[in-house]
């Protein structure tokens, strides 16, 4: 299977089937929305992530995908997570694939989060806004899948029992709203058709 292939994939599942939303029962949620970065290089799938800066008041050093909450200006949830992306990464809607939509996920903060997968540039070719990112993290795809990377705990919030994913990186550990999204992402991408002959590609010296 190439990449491509992958791609398309994906977004033939991600558009055949409802996104799942999600109500919080006597509370109102603000609107947010982020995008899934996924791009090729060399013959490998790959997936970005941001880190936010330490001086920021709230999620200071989290991994994240680009994206914020929804304004005024946003006429729907895909242009808060285009917007944003722009904004955050430099990397212009024009230039973004978009395959689809995962479930809404909620955070602590009280956001609904509406995630979309889009396929960017794989030229490497950011522009990171030093307000919102310090770092940008590009991580093969088939380096999410493998088991050993991934620790799942079970935490109490509001009187509630969940399980928290933590996927660690080398230096990076992933976890929180993103990496329930990232869960869910890759959940799609295991029960896509070939996808193991994709993944035991060799893979290219780290970056």
């Amino acid at each position: 299977m190439r990449v491509q292939a992958l791609f398309d994939a994906l977004e033939t599942r991600l558009t055949a089937r409802p996104a799942r939303t999600f109500e919080w029962k006597g509370r109102a949620l603000r609107e947010a929305a982020v995008l899934v970065p996924l791009f090729e290089r060399d013959g490998v799938p790959h997936i970005v992530f941001t880190r936010r800066p330490a001086t920021l008041r709230t999620h200071a050093g989290q991994y994240a995908f680009p994206g914020g909450g929804q304004e005024a200006r946003d006429v729907t949830p895909l242009e808060t997570a285009l917007r944003e992306t722009e904004e955050e990464l430099g990397i212009a809607r024009a230039h973004v694939r978009v395959l689809g939509l995962l479930d809404e996920t909620p955070t602590t903060s009280a956001y609904r989060i509406r995630p979309y997968v889009g396929v960017i540039p794989g030229d490497g070719k950011y522009v990171p806004n030093p307000v919102e990112v310090d770092l940008v993290l590009e991580v093969p795809l088939v380096r999410l899948l493998d088991p050993a990377i991934l620790r799942v705990e079970r935490h109490m919030w509001e009187g509630i029992e969940h399980d928290v994913h933590f996927y660690t990186h080398g230096e990076h550990v992933i976890w929180g709203a993103t990496g329930r999204i990232l869960r869910n992402f890759l959940q799609f991408v295991v029960d896509v058709p070939g996808i193991q002959g994709l993944l035991d590609a060799p893979l290219p010296a780290d970056r």
